[in-house]
C-alpha cells in the first residue's frame, strides 16, 4: 500500500463510502469553475512572443516612444483590369484610401497618392520650401512618375512593385501611450522586486498596476480586432475591382487569435471523438466510455476556468494544453480501468468496494510517481527565458496534478455508483504485446543495435539542429496572412522591420581660444544661383554673420557631410545584401538634393536645405530618422521573409562589424533594434532553452527514480529509452531540416515526460511479477500480458489523439502533433522492447532465472 493507512481511510470513507457525495462535491466546483470560462481569452500579441526579462524589448519600446508609432497596416492594391496608372484605377485606390482613412484608429495613410513627386519632372532644391506636385495634380505626366516611383532612392521597394502594377497604402495607427506608460511601470516594479525586493505599498502598486495593464491590453485587442474587421469590410467592397490583401502586426495577431480558437474546438472536439471511439473499441462498455469521458472533461473545465479566472492567457504555445491535458488525463483513466478489469476477472467473489479499493491501493503509488515525473519534465519548462514557454510549464505541471485528483475522485466513485457488472473477459493477453515480448526475447540483440544506431543517427542529426526559419511559412500558402506578407514582401520591399540607431561622434578638441577647431574653416558654398537668397544670416561671401548666428538652429553632426557620408556608405552596404528590402534613411533627401543641386551640397548648403524643408517635407524624411536634441539618427529597413537567404543572427552580425571595424563607428554609439531583433533573440535562445530544460528533465526525474525505486542501476535503465525517444525527434528534425521553434522546443520535454509513465508502470509491474517466481523472461511476458495491454492502449490513444494538430491552420501546431506523435510511438516501442531487454541483460531485482522460451508457456 502507497498511501498511508489513515489517509486511506480518509479517502475511502470520502469517495468510495459516499461516491455521490463526492462526485456533487465536485460537480459544485466544475460549475464554479465553468462560470469564469466568459472570461477566457487568448494572448498572441508581440508580447506574448519575446523573451523574459529583454532588454532589446525595453529600448525596442523606448524607441517607439522616441519616434513614434511603429505600429501600421498595410492594404496592398493590384487592379484586376487595366493598368495601375489609368483614371479608373486611380480613382478606386483614392477611394479605397479615404475610406481607410476614415476608419476609427486610424491616424494618416500613405500611398503613391499623397508623396511628393521630385522626378516628374525634376525640381530644384530651392523647391522644397513651397508645395510639391503629388500624382493626381493637374498636369503631372504619369509616366515619369511611375518612372520615379520605380527608381527614386525614396520611393523605390515602398510605393509600387517593380511591375508596376501593384501598390500599397500604409496605414498610421493611433500610439498607445497608455500601454507604453503602463509597461514601464510595471517593468520598472518588476526589476526593482528582483533586485532589491519591494516594500509593501509598492507591492500593491505592482499589481495595481499589473491588473491596469491587462485590462488595458485586453480593451486595446477588442479594439485593435474591431479595427481589423472594420477595414476587412471596406476591403471587401472593392475585392471586385482588385486584388487586395491586408498585412501588419495587429492583422496578423487578429488572425492569429481565429486560428488558435478555432483549433482549440477542433483538437477538442476532435479529441473527446476519438476518446469516445477508442475506449468503446478497447473496453465495449457504456461505463468505461463515459466515466474517463467526464473525467477529461471536468479536469478541462476545471483548469480552464482557474485561467479565466485569475486572467492567465493561453498564447500560442499554450494553445496545446487543452490536448495534452485531455491525452494525459485519458492515460490515467485508462489505468485505473484495466487494473478493475483485471482484478475483477482474478477475484470473482470480491466485492465492489473490495474490487475498487485493491485498485485505488495498488494504482496510486505509480499513477502518482507518473504525475510528479511529468510534471517534472513540464516544470522544466520554466528554465527556459522564453515567457509563453514558461507559463505552458506552469500550466501543464497544475493542470496533470489537478487530472490527478480528478480521475481518482470520479473513476472509483463512478465504479462505486455503477456496482459491479458482468465484463468482457480479460483473460487473453493481447497479442500485438504477446508479439513485442517475443521478438524482444528472441531478438534482442537486434534491439540493442538498432537502439545503438538510432544513437548515432540521432547525434548527427542533433548537431544539425537550427534555430532560423522563416515567420511566413508558420502559415498556409492560402491564408490572408501568408499572401499579405509574400506580396509585401516581394513587391513592396520586405515586412520585418530593423532599427539601426546611431549616436553622433564626440565633438571636436577644443582649441586655446575656445573655439571648435573647424570653426575658422571657410567653405565654398557652391550654390546654384539665387537658390539661397532668402536667407540673409550669412553674408553675401560666405562669411558667417555672429550677429544672427543665434536665429540659425543647431547643426546635428547627422546633417553635415561628415556624417551623411557615414549613413550613405553603410546604406550602399545594407542595400547590396540580399535579404534586406527597403532602406530608409536620412542618406535618400542627401542623395536627392545632391541630384537635384547638381553637386554634393557642403556643410552650409545643408544647414540651408534643413531649414528650408517644408513642413511636409520634413515630417516625411527628416523626422522619422533624427532627433536633434539627441544628435541620434536612425536606420529603418525591412527583412524579406521569403527570401532563402535570411539568417537573422548571421544578419546582424554582419551589419555590427561593418558599421564599428569599416566605418568605425564606435560600439556605444550604435545599437540595432525593432522587431527583427526580438525575434532573432528569442529563436537564439531555443538552443540553450532546450539544453537547459533536456538537463532539468533529466536530473529531476532521476531523482524521482532513485526516490521510488531506490536503485541507480534500475534509474537508469527507466530513463534510457525515454531519453533515446526524444534523441530521436529531435535527431530527425536536424536531418530532415526541420528547425527549432517555440512549439518544437517543448517536444523533448513532453516526450520524456510522458514516456517515462511508461517506464514506472512497466517497471512497477514487472518488480512485482518478479517477486512471484523470481523467472525474469516469465515476469517480461507476464508484465507484457497486464501492464503491456494499458500502455498500449494509452500510448495508440497519444499517438493518434496528438495526429488531430495536423487538422490546424497553424504550421508549427502541425509540426509539433505529428513529430510528438513520432515520438511517443518511439517511446511506446522502447518501453515494449528496449527497455525489458535492458532489464533481461542487468538483471537489477536480483540474480534470478530464466524460463523456457516457449510464450505459450507465459
Amino acid at each position: 500500500m502507497f498511501m498511508p493507512v489513515n489517509l486511506f481511510k480518509i479517502y475511502r470513507r470520502c469517495i468510495l463510502q459516499r461516491p455521490l457525495l463526492a462526485l456533487l462535491t465536485l460537480c459544485m466546483v466544475t460549475a464554479f469553475m465553468a462560470v469564469g470560462l466568459q472570461h477566457f481569452k487568448i494572448d498572441a500579441s508581440a508580447d506574448s512572443l519575446t523573451l523574459e526579462n529583454d532588454d532589446d524589448l525595453n529600448y525596442y519600446r523606448e524607441l517607439v516612444g522616441r519616434y513614434g508609432s511603429s505600429n501600421y497596416l498595410v492594404v496592398t492594391y493590384k487592379p484586376l483590369k487595366g493598368d495601375l496608372f489609368d483614371d479608373q484605377n486611380l480613382h478606386y485606390l483614392r477611394s479605397l484610401k479615404e475610406r481607410l482613412v476614415a476608419v476609427q484608429g486610424v491616424t494618416g495613410a500613405v500611398s503613391m497618392l499623397d508623396v511628393p513627386l521630385l522626378y516628374s519632372p525634376k525640381i530644384t532644391v530651392a523647391d522644397f520650401a513651397g508645395e510639391l506636385r503629388q500624382l493626381l495634380s493637374p498636369g503631372v505626366d504619369r509616366q515619369m512618375a511611375k518612372n520615379e516611383f520605380l527608381t527614386s532612392p525614396i520611393y523605390k521597394k515602398t510605393l509600387l512593385s517593380p511591375d508596376g502594377q501593384t501598390t500599397g497604402v500604409m496605414l498610421e495607427l493611433e500610439l498607445d501611450e497608455t500601454y507604453l506608460s503602463l509597461v514601464k511601470q510595471r517593468d520598472g516594479l518588476r526589476f526593482q522586486r528582483d533586485r532589491d525586493g519591494l516594500s509593501e505599498d509598492q507591492q500593491e502598486q505592482l499589481q495595481r498596476v499589473s491588473k491596469a495593464f491587462l485590462d488595458h491590453r485586453t480593451e486595446q485587442t477588442l479594439e485593435s480586432r474591431q479595427l481589423i474587421v472594420n477595414i476587412r469590410a471596406i476591403t471587401t467592397e472593392f475585392r471586385d475591382r482588385g486584388i487586395i490583401y491586408l498585412g501588419g502586426p495587429d492583422m496578423i495577431t487578429a488572425d492569429m487569435v481565429d486560428y488558435l480558437k478555432r483549433d482549440l474546438v477542433v483538437f477538442g472536439n476532435g479529441i473527446l471523438l476519438f476518446i469516445v471511439v477508442t475506449l468503446a473499441v478497447i473496453f465495449r462498455r457504456l461505463q468505461w466510455v463515459v466515466l474517463p469521458l467526464v473525467t477529461c472533461a471536468t479536469s478541462l473545465v476545471i483548469m480552464l476556468g482557474f485561467f479565466s479566472w485569475i486572467d492567465w492567457r493561453l498564447t500560442v504555445i499554450s494553445s496545446n494544453f487543452v490536448s495534452l491535458l485531455l491525452i494525459i488525463t485519458l492515460a490515467l483513466t485508462i489505468h485505473l480501468i484495466v487494473r478493475y478489469r483485471e482484478l475483477s476477472s482474478q477475484q470473482a467473489q470480491a466485492s465492489q468496494l473490495q474490487l475498487v479499493s485493491e485498485t485505488v491501493i495498488s494504482m496510486s503509488k505509480p499513477c502518482l510517481y507518473t504525475v510528479l515525473t511529468t510534471a517534472v519534465a513540464f516544470l522544466s519548462l520554466v528554465v527556459s527565458n522564453i515567457r509563453p514557454v514558461i507559463d505552458f510549464g506552469w500550466m501543464m505541471t497544475l493542470g496533470i496534478l489537478v487530472a490527478l485528483v480528478v480521475t481518482f475522485i470520479v473513476i472509483p466513485a463512478g465504479m462505486m455508483l455503477i456496482g459491479r457488472q458482468s465484463d468482457v473477459s480479460v483473460s487473453d493477453t493481447l497479442s500485438v504485446t504477446r508479439i513485442f515480448a517475443r521478438f524482444t526475447e528472441r531478438h534482442g540483440g537486434l534491439v540493442i543495435a538498432v537502439s545503438l544506431l538510432l544513437t548515432a543517427l540521432s547525434a548527427v542529426g542533433i548537431l544539425r539542429l537550427e534555430v532560423e526559419n522563416r515567420f511566413i511559412d508558420y502559415f498556409h500558402s492560402d491564408t490572408e496572412i501568408y499572401r499579405g506578407m509574400e506580396t509585401i514582401d516581394t513587391a513592396l520591399g520586405g515586412t520585418t522591420p530593423l532599427d539601426i540607431v546611431i549616436q553622433a561622434p564626440k565633438q571636436p578638441d577644443i582649441i586655446d581660444d575656445g573655439l571648435p577647431a573647424t570653426a575658422n574653416v571657410s567653405y565654398d558654398w557652391g550654390f546654384v544661383d539665387g537658390e539661397f537668397d532668402e536667407f540673409d544670416e550669412y553674408g553675401d561671401d560666405g562669411s558667417f554673420d555672429s550677429d544672427n548666428a543665434d536665429e540659425s538652429p543647431p547643426q546635428s553632426y547627422w546633417m553635415s557631410t561628415a556624417g551623411l557620408e557615414d549613413l550613405t556608405k553603410l546604406v550602399a552596404f545594407l542595400e547590396a545584401q540580399p535579404e534586406i528590402g527597403k532602406v530608409n534613411s536620412l542618406a535618400q533627401i542627401y542623395h536627392v538634393a545632391n541630384d537635384l543641386s547638381g553637386h554634393k551640397l557642403n556643410d552650409f548648403e545643408l544647414a540651408f536645405l534643413q531649414q528650408s524643408l517644408s513642413e511636409d517635407i520634413h515630417r516625411q524624411l527628416v523626422a522619422p530618422y533624427l532627433i536633434e536634441e539627441r544628435d541620434e539618427t536612425r536606420i529603418q529597413l525591412r527583412t524579406m521573409e521569403t527570401s532563402g537567404n535570411l539568417r537573422r543572427s548571421e544578419l546582424l552580425e554582419k551589419i555590427h562589424l561593418y558599421a564599428t571595424d569599416e566605418l568605425m563607428i564606435a560600439e556605444q554609439d550604435i545599437r540595432l533594434g525593432g522587431l527583427l531583433v526580438l525575434y532573432n533573440n528569442m529563436l537564439q535562445s531555443l538552443y540553450r532553452s532546450q539544453i537547459l530544460t533536456l538537463g532539468a528533465v533529466f536530473i529531476g526525474i532521476m531523482l524521482m527514480f532513485l526516490v521510488l525505486f531506490r536503485s541507480l542501476k534500475i534509474s537508469l535503465i527507466a530513463v534510457i529509452p525515454n531519453f533515446l525517444a526524444a534523441a530521436v525527434v529531435l535527431g530527425g528534425m536536424g536531418i530532415m531540416r526541420i528547425p527549432l521553434d517555440m512549439m518544437t522546443i517543448t517536444i523533448a520535454a513532453i516526450t520524456v515526460g510522458i514516456g517515462v509513465d511508461h517506464a514506472i508502470h512497466y517497471l512497477t509491474r514487472f518488480r512485482r511479477e518478479y517477486r512471484v517466481d523470481g523467472d525474469y523472461v516469465a515476469s517480461m511476458y507476464r508484465s507484457h500480458a497486464s501492464i503491456g495491454r494499458a500502455l498500449f492502449y494509452t500510448a495508440t490513444t497519444i499517438i493518434i489523439g496528438f495526429s488531430i494538430l495536423a487538422l490546424s491552420n497553424f504550421i508549427p501546431s502541425i509540426y509539433f502533433g505529428l513529430l510528438t506523435g513520432i515520438a511517443m510511438t518511439t517511446a511506446l516501442l522502447g518501453s515494449l522492447t528496449l527497455l525489458p531487454k535492458l532489464i533481461l541483460m542487468t538483471r537489477p531485482f536480483g540474480p534470478g532465472r530464466d524460463s523456457s522460451t516457449d510464450p505459450e508457456a507465459h
